[in-house]
């Protein structure tokens, strides 16, 4: 185990990329290391920005004096560094598989995000191809528990934010994607996820993540500043 010093993670309390690296450490057994919440909106630290001048984001993790950036490339790093519970199949093209689906649905997440607080016809067009990719999310979880088969793996971890953030972000801005009638897979799947005593433990509150966007919905629709 590493000593705290040696781990440390830059992150911030209602971001679901964030989530997916300490996901990955309750996965793996890794309690030991040192978390610091950043104030990405108004006073981002001089170590964030040392330490990811470009994009200034988060997450960060930083091991062994090493800083590395975006989450699911962090994810794959812990799970090549530590061995137990491998998140990733050996079989390369599985592997490769699993990458590219990752890689697919990410979008997913700035669509989702971005119809919270768009209006019109942007609004309708967002939901509409973020239902018709639900799809084949749904197809990949069929007849399965997690998209990992019976364990939570690389893809439960990458797609966790259909758990809590996109139903905050459908609140927040009144539209529907995840129907448990159209997609049964997913709407299973989220249950299941959501039980595991390592997923729940991390998960912020749903009424501080409603507040959080419903704040950031007037900014961004320039309502407030």
């Amino acid at each position: 185990m590493e000593n705290a010093e040696e781990l440390k993670l830059l992150g911030f309390w209602v971001s679901p990329m964030v989530l997916r690296v300490e996901w990955a450490f309750m996965l793996k057994g890794i309690t030991d290391y040192e978390y610091v919440d950043e104030d990405l909106l108004h006073n981002k630290s001089s170590l964030l920005l040392e330490l990811n001048p470009v994009h200034k984001k988060v997450p960060v993790l930083i091991h062994k004096g090493k800083a590395i950036a975006e989450s699911l490339v962090i994810v794959e790093y812990i799970d090549e560094t530590w061995k137990n519970h491998p998140l990733l199949p050996q079989d390369p093209y599985e592997k490769a598989r699993i990458r590219s689906f990752a890689i697919f649905a990410e979008k997913l997440i700035f669509e989702s995000y971005t119809a919270s607080w768009s209006q019109g016809e942007a609004k309708e067009k967002l939901v509409k191809s973020t239902m018709e990719a639900f799809e084949k999310i749904e197809e990949e979880i069929k007849g399965k528990t997690f998209f990992g088969g019976e364990s939570l793996g690389f893809l439960d971890i990458a797609l966790g934010w259909i758990s809590l953030w996109l139903p905050v972000w459908e609140q927040v801005g009144s539209f529907k994607i995840l129907d448990p009638i159209k997609f049964p897979g997913i709407a299973s799947w989220v249950e299941n996820f959501t039980s595991q005593a390592v997923i729940k433990e991390k998960l912020p509150s749903k009424e501080r993540a409603v507040q959080f966007y419903r704040e950031r919905r007037l900014v961004r629709m320039g309502i407030v500043k």
